[in-house]
């Protein structure tokens, strides 16, 4: 288990400010926050490559000690993916996998090498220097040379920004049963709200600094806190209702034409793939979006109806 115990960070101001959470084996947990709000920082402190002002990094009931106590900064039984890549750029992309695996026989090191390759679509740039690959597929070099290492910790930072949808998937899906069956924890950072909901099972919500909720993707999706909280993970709609504030997701309504909460008047419908996002006017001049499989151009009157856990 990967244990955050009270993790304090500064610069010229306060970076990380208390900071606590445990990770459990087999778990995807991710970290969510505006620009600015530590969440990179804290990805390096628990790497191993920044020391902290007070708190601890432990693994397993062990600590794990920051840069300034170490030759060489960082822990083999943590790795973390970022922008930096951290590849060696005049050896080839065969070479980077393979020089994470000299704990392994030659023979499976060939197997895993090309299995890794398969996974993110480089096998055609095994001997290419890595200097000669582009951004994107050297980000793929980084997420194959950090599995390649087996750790127990993967950190990943923005991982899939560069990479198209079907390879995003493809990488989700294999992150999924690996963590299953290595029982690694991953910790993930990335703005894409979709990412975070459907690839973890808790996520954390830092600001300014500090953890202010923990809680499944569920509940941050439809039971926030706050709407600044709602809006980092999709659609809020808000209307009053009877002189009260309501907020509800695009799909928390049923299509209501007898006794309405909401008259509404139809503008517009955008095709999202596989369903359509549809802008509607209510009688008090909000704007509303309502997903749906079809265009609703025929709908005047909705209720809300909020989701419940399943």
């Amino acid at each position: 288990m990967l244990s955050v115990q009270q993790i304090k960070l500064s610069f010229q101001s306060t970076i990380l400010d208390g900071v606590s959470f445990d990770v459990k084996e087999g778990e995807v947990f991710g970290l969510a926050g505006h620009s600015g709000a530590g969440k990179t920082s804290l990805l390096k402190v628990i790497a191993g490559l920044i020391d902290v002002d007070e708190g601890q990094i432990l693994l397993d009931g062990k600590p794990m000690v920051g840069p300034s106590m170490k030759m060489i900064p960082g822990h083999s039984e943590i790795q973390l993916v970022n922008q930096d890549f951290n590849l060696d750029f005049y050896q080839t992309t065969e070479e980077n996998l393979r020089n994470k695996m000299v704990h392994l026989p030659r023979n499976i090191q060939n197997q895993f090498i090309d299995e890794l390759l398969d996974l993110v679509e480089l096998t055609p740039m095994k001997e290419q220097q890595v200097q000669t690959l582009s951004g994107g597929e050297q980000q793929r070099v980084a997420i194959a040379r950090a599995l390649a290492m087996e750790p127990k910790v993967l950190l990943l930072d923005e991982p899939f920004a560069h990479l198209d949808t079907e390879l995003r998937i493809r990488l989700i899906s294999y992150l999924l049963k690996l963590k299953e069956k290595r029982n690694m924890c991953v910790v993930i950072v990335t703005h894409n709200s979709e990412e975070l909901i459907n690839l973890t099972d808790r996520i954390a919500y830092l600001k300014d600094g500090e953890i202010k909720r923990i809680a499944t993707p569920f509940d941050f999706y439809y039971r926030y806190k706050t709407v600044k909280e709602g809006r980092m993970f999709g659609i809020v709609n808000q209307v009053t209702i009877n002189e009260k504030s309501i907020h509800f997701r695009p799909d928390e309504y049923i299509v209501d034409e007898q006794n309405p909460q909401l008259n509404v008047e139809y503008q517009r419908s955008i095709f999202m793939g596989g369903y359509f996002l549809n802008e509607f006017n209510t009688s008090t001049n909000k704007i509303i979006l309502l997903l749906h499989l079809n265009k609703m151009t025929d709908v005047k009157g909705i209720s809300i109806r909020k989701k419940e856990r399943t």
